[in-house]
């Protein structure tokens, strides 16, 4: 495996780590409780630590499809969950979410920096970098 592939195999390592740990500060030390949606951007996040982890240290850049699977679909739930928070006409329609709101902003950075589109922009980094690594890999045979 090449430096490049490497590096790019911890970058994405390094997003998906950093994107676990901010979900983790926002529920567990700021104590916001995360909605249905959340949990699902979650469910696809958080095992992309351990996968791409594993990957690394075994030096598979291979990988990089499952990874593009999972963020393309998180990708999708986290658009979904960000557009209902903020496009007035989808908030009437959201469904109900459980306990907390799917359209309840904790945060609101800079007037549109949401939990969502935090893990929009992780999913988006890991998508975008799986894609050059499996363009790398095709021109390296």
């Amino acid at each position: 495996m090449t430096k490049k592939l490497e590096n790019l195999l911890l970058f994405m390592w390094t997003v998906a780590l950093t994107a676990t740990l901010g979900s983790l500060y926002f529920s567990e030390i700021k104590g916001y409780e995360p909605c249905d949606l959340c949990w699902y951007q979650r469910i696809l996040m958080y095992p992309l630590v351990l996968i791409l982890g594993i990957a690394y240290i075994q030096k598979n850049p291979k990988i990089a499809m499952t990874t593009l699977a999972f963020s393309v679909i998180g990708g999708c739930i986290s658009a979904y969950h960000y557009s209902i928070q903020k496009l007035s006409f989808l908030q009437e329609t959201a469904p109900a979410c459980g306990r907390v709101p799917c359209t309840g902003q904790y945060i609101n950075y800079a007037g549109f920096i949401t939990i969502p589109f935090l893990a929009l922009i992780a999913f988006i980094l890991i998508a975008i970098t799986s894609v050059t690594v499996l363009k790398t890999i095709k021109e390296e045979k």
